[in-house]
């Protein structure tokens, strides 16, 4: 059997599905690994490393004749097209924006396992590759709008007098917005944060941040039963709108990290809120991709406007390459041991599995998950 690990083509794409420790977890699978030539060179990932781990390096058309072929996005049509029936192609394959794949991967009856679908269950966390990912854009975010800002984060006393510490907002408590929060906390800032869910207040003042939201009835049922925010009702955002203006204005630096799975992201940072912060004044947008928080934030670039940076950079955790990518390989690795029986050397596929049934998005020729249907 053998698995391959296909080099990304998109130019915002950095990371890889392997490296040279998951190279090592796949072998001991009892399976074959091919890895594209130069796939993990933007990573960080020499071919040598590969190598020296054990995989093969050879062209990407003899990857894509693997029984199993690892990605970080989709892979275009004329590779699907090249992919043998019943290949498992296994990435973060985004359903909600790529369903013109659809019937290309029914056509060619590709099994397509979407691993950002994988369900906030305890067996599954070490397959969440939302989380692994997320932990790192909330990382990378104040460090971007710390090398941005033109400031120090900490307070400091000086015989020249004392520098006041950054103030940091965090907009959205998921994975991506504790990580923003502790990484600004560790930074010296005095951070505050904001979300819909209840739940979050104890996780943010537990890293030592204020926790700022609309109480009302609404809100005691704002999480949906995977653990994401649920789309408010209009009255509630216009709540959660005016609590935000009155806040923002005092902000240093605004982390925006609202993400509803499967829906433009909600608008929580508006022009007029921009207009009333301070000159030299940053708001990161980490949902850019999904139409942003902020509606002059724009993908790839870093927007000023009245003085206040709104930076929208793509593909954030790919700003960490290295790290990312080893993190989506080990989650991977753990995905792919459900189904890859090392004794037997074969691939069994249990579709009374819950996991399984909430990632596999086709299989021999049929579109397998009802919400895309």
């Amino acid at each position: 059997m053998r698995i391959s690990i296909i080099k990304e083509i998109s130019s915002r794409e950095q990371r890889v599905a392997a490296s040279p420790e998951s190279v090592k977890l796949l072998l001991r699978l009892g399976v074959d690994v091919l890895i594209e030539e130069g796939a993990g060179v933007l990573s960080g990932f020499v071919d040598e490393s590969f190598q020296s781990a054990g995989a093969k390096i050879v062209n990407r058309s003899e990857c894509l004749n693997a029984n199993v072929c690892l990605c970080v996005q989709m892979p275009p049509k004329e590779d699907i097209d090249k992919m043998n029936d019943n290949t498992i192609l296994v990435g973060i394959l985004n359903p909600y924006e790529n369903k013109n794949s659809f019937s290309d991967l029914i056509h060619n009856k590709i099994t397509a396992c979407c691993m950002e679908l994988i369900p906030r269950i305890s067996r599954a966390q070490s397959m969440d590759v939302l989380s692994s990912q997320a932990n790192l854009s909330g990382y990378r975010s104040v460090i971007d709008a710390a090398e941005q800002f033109g400031k120090a984060f900490p307070m400091m006393m000086t015989a020249a007098g004392r520098v006041n510490p950054a103030k940091v907002m965090v907009l959205g408590v998921g994975v991506a917005g504790l990580q923003a929060i502790a990484t600004a906390k560790r930074l010296g800032a005095v951070v505050s944060a904001t979300d819909v869910r209840i739940a979050t207040k104890e996780q943010v003042e537990s890293l030592g941040a204020k926790f700022i939201m609309v109480e009302d009835e609404e809100a005691q049922n704002a999480e949906t039963s995977g653990g994401y925010a649920k789309e408010m009702s209009e009255e509630y955002k216009q709540k959660q709108s005016q609590l935000i203006a009155e806040t923002i204005s005092k902000q240093d630096i605004v982390i925006c990290t609202a993400l509803i799975p499967g829906k433009p992201a909600p608008v929580l940072v508006s022009e007029e809120m921009i207009n009333t912060m301070a000159p030299g004044s940053i708001v990161v947008d980490l949902a850019v991709e999904a139409g942003g928080n902020c509606p002059l934030s724009k993908l790839g670039e870093i927007v000023i406007h009245n003085s206040v940076k709104i930076i929208g950079h793509a593909n954030v955790p790919g700003r960490v390459a290295k790290d990312a990518s080893a993190l989506y390989a080990k989650n991977i690795v753990n995905f792919l041991s459900l189904f890859i029986k090392k004794d037997e050397k074969k691939i069994d596929i249990d579709w009374n599995d819950e996991i399984i049934n909430a990632v596999v998005l086709t299989h021999n020729g049929a579109l397998k998950l009802e919400e895309f249907k």
